[in-house]
C-alpha cells in the first residue's frame, strides 16, 4: 500500500475529523442531498464566480469555437505561425502546422476516475467531489461555446462511455452520471489505461481530452496517454488531499486502502514514520508529473484544501497568457 492509497478509520468520521474552517469556495458533498441541488449549486458557482472571475474568456481551458482542427502538415513560407503545433513539432525534426476545417464543433471528451480512492478527503471537500466540480467547470464552459461532450466513467469493475453531445440538457444528463457513479464508489481498482485507450478510439476528429484522476495505483496509462497526446490537446486534473502528502502526528492509527481493503496499522508519532511516508509521497507526485508532461499534456493539481474556484482560475490564465506568448514570440 502506498502513499495515497489510505483512509483514516472509522469510515463514518475519517475524511471529516480533520476538515477546516476556512472561508473558501467549496465544492458542494455530493454524499449529501439531491443530486440536482448538487449540480445547480455547482452551476451557480460557475456561471457566476468562475465567468467572472475568467471575463468570459475560457481559451486556457475549453476549445475556442468555429473552427475544427485538422490533420498537420510540413510548415511552408507564408504559412500563418499560429498554426504551427508545438506538441507536434517539437517530437518530430521540422516545423507542422494544423490544419482546420472551418464551422464544425469541437468536442471535449472527459475521462472520469470515479474508484473509491476519489471517496477520501480530510479537508474542505473529499477528492470526487472536487473532481465531480471540475468536470461540471469544463462541461459548463464547453457547452457555453456550442461544443459537445462526451466522456469514460471508470469504476472497479467498469468503464462506460457517453456519446459526445451538445445543449444543456444532455450535460446535466453527463453530469448526473457523474454524480451517481462517483457517490456509488464501490471497491477495486479501475483502469485508467483501458479508459484512455477506449477515449482515443471514440475521438474520431481532434479535440479536447480531460482526464480527471488521483492517477494513483497500476501506471498502466502513461502510454495511452502519450497515444492520446500525440493527437489531442490534452488536460490532466490530478486531485490531491493534504493527508497523501503528508501524516499528522496524531499517534496509533489504523490506515485502509479504499479500493483493495487492505488495512495498515502506522505510528503516526514515530518521526522517521512520517518523513518517510512524506519523502515517499513526494516522489509519487512527482514521477505521476513527469510522465503527464512526457505525454505532451498539461498539468493541474487541484488540492482539496485550497479554493478550488482560484486555483482553476490562476492556471486558465497561466495557460492561456502562455499560448498568447508562443504566438507573439513566433509571430
Amino acid at each position: 500500500m502506498g502513499p495515497g492509497e489510505v483512509g483514516l478509520l472509522p469510515p463514518e468520521n475519517r475524511n471529516a475529523a480533520l476538515r477546516g474552517t476556512t472561508d473558501v469556495n467549496r465544492p458542494p458533498n455530493i454524499a449529501i442531498g439531491p443530486t440536482a441541488e448538487i449540480l445547480r449549486r455547482l452551476e451557480l458557482s460557475i456561471t457566476r464566480r468562475l465567468d467572472g472571475m475568467l471575463q468570459g474568456d475560457y481559451r486556457g481551458l475549453v476549445p475556442g469555437h468555429g473552427s475544427e482542427l485538422g490533420e498537420t502538415r510540413s510548415y511552408q513560407p507564408g504559412d500563418d505561425v499560429r498554426r504551427i503545433d508545438w506538441n507536434v513539432t517539437a517530437r518530430m525534426p521540422e516545423t507542422f502546422v494544423r490544419e482546420t476545417i472551418a464551422d464544425r464543433e469541437l468536442e471535449t471528451w472527459i475521462c472520469a476516475d470515479l474508484s473509491a480512492s476519489l471517496g477520501f478527503g480530510t479537508a474542505e471537500c473529499e477528492k470526487r467531489d472536487l473532481a465531480l466540480a471540475v468536470i461540471a467547470a469544463v462541461g459548463f464552459l464547453t457547452q457555453r461555446t456550442g461544443n459537445r461532450i462526451g466522456g469514460m466513467l471508470l469504476e472497479a469493475n467498469d468503464t462506460t462511455t457517453i456519446p459526445a453531445r451538445g445543449g444543456r440538457t444532455n450535460l446535466q444528463a453527463f453530469l448526473h452520471r457523474v454524480a451517481v457513479t462517483a457517490r456509488r464508489a464501490e471497491r477495486g481498482e479501475p483502469d485508467l489505461g483501458l479508459g484512455l485507450r477506449r477515449m482515443h478510439s471514440v475521438m474520431r476528429r481532434r479535440g479536447l481530452a480531460v482526464v480527471v484522476s488521483d492517477f494513483i495505483g497500476a501506471d498502466t496509462w502513461e502510454h495511452p496517454l502519450r497515444a492520446l497526446g500525440a493527437k489531442h490537446e490534452v488536460l490532466c486534473v490530478e486531485i490531491v488531499d493534504p493527508r497523501e502528502l503528508a501524516l499528522p502526528n496524531i499517534g496509533l492509527v489504523m490506515l485502509e486502502d479504499p479500493e483493495s481493503g487492505q488495512v495498515l496499522e502506522v505510528q503516526t508519532a514515530d518521526p522517521k514514520v512520517r518523513a518517510h511516508f512524506a519523502s515517499a509521497a513526494a516522489e509519487q507526485r512527482a514521477a505521476i508529473g513527469r510522465s503527464i508532461r512526457s505525454a505532451g499534456a498539461d498539468h493541474l493539481v487541484m488540492h482539496t484544501d485550497q479554493d478550488w474556484l482560484l486555483d482553476l482560475v490562476r492556471f486558465v490564465t497561466w495557460r492561456r497568457e502562455r499560448m498568447e506568448s508562443l504566438t507573439r514570440s513566433h509571430a
